[in-house]
């Protein structure tokens, strides 16, 4: 990695790795309906830390009635390790993406959820969020927080299209996504944020993409689905997802505090950024409550939200050069890591490149133990002044000598002996 610019670096990734583990994810405490959701963090030491329920990915398809996700009884009290790793508290004092429109194709979103009132576009079936999702990811993209303002999502002066880019019970297929990316680019929708993956390339879909590039928007979309909740021990090979793997579409991943993928992740070739993608709390359609979430939809949300961050600070970028923003400006990884605030307030020099002097936001850092070598430091210091004043010593000693000497030995200042 890049060195940290002047005294920004604090030492974040291990707060945010404690504040994740303290906040491990915990089944509902009320009854719910069977859910996929995202592989949880334990608790730090078998310490137990603030439960929140958490929110699922999709509802199962088994189940013959549709049960929605319950109202969590449980807030949040402290800020998560994402939000931190991501320094949104120093990001909102440059932008809060003001005057963006994201389309968020997802489970859809209640429009009238904590800390999004008035700024949710949401028409028909995208105004019932039954899974939660949606308006959970909506909460990291443009969210306040409601009144816990910490919990705010990267853009929070955005506006937000809701777009169901799945059934009721969060099964995505091909023919809503196209749909909805049609509808994002018609509203023109400066981002659009592709929370769901699909396992084949779809020609309507592929078009729609186009078409929505040319139109100028940033379409941001998951690099994969999420994992399946049983898997055989057959080892599952790489492939691409779509819409992640059109051309000029910013492919998202989830990473842990580690900067890793998740264990059991699906594996694939095409991925542009990593993001925050477990223990990250957000709201939910139902309540005040929060929830914790993870995956490669929660990693698109961050992403999206960065990318109407941008365009809000630089609104004279046209969407390749937002893209390029956002990756140049990224940690150095073997899957580069967003960070918001850099892409945000860089100067990126005539190759496309950050200038040099960046600043950038707290990335994570090894403090190396120096109380060994700062002893044997000082140890070595103390001996050569002590050698030094020795050595002064002398010379002063040999000096003064040969002044009296030259005097016939009377003490200085007494004048010439008499005769």
């Amino acid at each position: 990695m890049r060195p940290p610019a002047r005294g920004t670096t604090r030492l974040l990734y291990g707060a945010g790795l404690a504040a994740a583990l303290l906040l491990p994810l915990a089944a509902p405490a009320q009854a719910g309906p069977p859910s996929r959701t995202p592989a949880a963090l334990p608790a730090a030491d078998g310490a137990k830390g603030q439960e929140l329920p958490g929110m699922p990915t999709a509802l199962d398809p088994r189940a013959d009635a549709v049960a929605c996700t319950p109202a969590s009884k449980e807030e949040a009290k402290k800020q998560d390790w994402s939000r931190q790793r991501l320094d949104l508290d120093r990001l909102h004092r440059h932008t809060t993406g003001a005057g963006v429109t994201v389309a968020l194709i997802s489970t859809g979103v209640d429009p009238g959820a904590e800390g999004l009132d008035g700024r949710v576009t949401a028409g028909g079936e995208a105004a019932d969020d039954c899974v939660g999702q949606g308006t959970f990811l909506a909460g990291l993209i443009a969210g306040t927080g409601g009144s816990t303002s910490r919990l705010a999502g990267v853009a929070p002066g955005a506006k937000i299209l809701a777009l169901r880019g799945t059934d009721r019970r969060g099964e995505p297929d091909s023919t809503r996504v196209t749909a909805a990316v049609r509808a994002a680019t018609a509203a023109k929708a400066d981002v659009i944020a592709v929370a769901v993956a699909l396992p084949r390339k779809d020609a309507a879909l592929t078009r729609a993409i186009a078409e929505a590039r040319k139109a100028g928007a940033v379409v941001v979309a998951a690099a994969t689905p999420e994992p399946p909740s049983r898997v055989s021990g057959d080892e599952i090979l790489s492939r691409t997802y779509w819409p992640a793997g059109e051309p000029g579409v910013l492919a998202v991943a989830d990473m842990l505090p580690a900067g890793t993928r998740p264990d059991g992740a699906l594996p694939t070739g095409s991925v542009d950024l990593a993001a925050p993608g477990a223990g990250v709390v957000s709201g939910g359609p139902r309540g005040k409550g929060h929830y914790l979430g993870g995956g490669t939809a929660v990693a698109t949300a961050y992403a999206a939200g960065a990318a109407a961050a941008v365009r809000a600070a630089h609104p004279d970028d046209p969407a390749d050069a937002v893209t390029r923003r956002l990756t140049a400006t990224a940690y150095p990884a073997d899957i580069p890591q967003l960070d918001a605030y850099a892409a945000v307030t860089t100067v990126l020099g005539a190759a496309g490149a950050p200038a040099a002097g960046a600043e950038r936001a707290a990335e994570p850092v090894a403090v190396r133990d120096t109380s060994d070598t700062d002893r044997a430091t000082g140890r070595a210091t103390l001996f050569v002044l002590l050698g030094s004043a020795g050595v002064l010593s002398l010379l002063w000693a040999g000096f003064a000598l040969s002044r009296a000497r030259a005097r016939g030995w009377r003490p200085a200042g007494t004048g010439p002996a008499k005769g």
